[in-house]
């Protein structure tokens, strides 16, 4: 069951930061573009459904507080 949950998470997290990265991307902000990135790769390397769900949470959240 976490196995499912883990590849679930992953995909919904790896979604929102190809969203991140395009508008980074287009809008030339260099926090969505990172926090993007960082939302698209680290899935790879959590193995922990909490542990991903919490550092997704402070990636997504990152741009709305973090003005660059």
């Amino acid at each position: 069951m976490e196995n499912e949950a883990l590849l679930l998470w992953s995909v919904v997290f790896s979604s929102v930061g190809l969203g991140f990265f395009i508008y980074g991307k287009k809008q030339r902000r260099l926090i969505p573009f990172l926090c993007g990135l960082a939302l698209m790769i680290f899935p790879y390397f959590v193995g922990s459904v909490p542990l991903l769900i919490g550092i997704g949470i402070v990636l997504m959240a990152l741009p709305y507080f973090v003005r660059l």
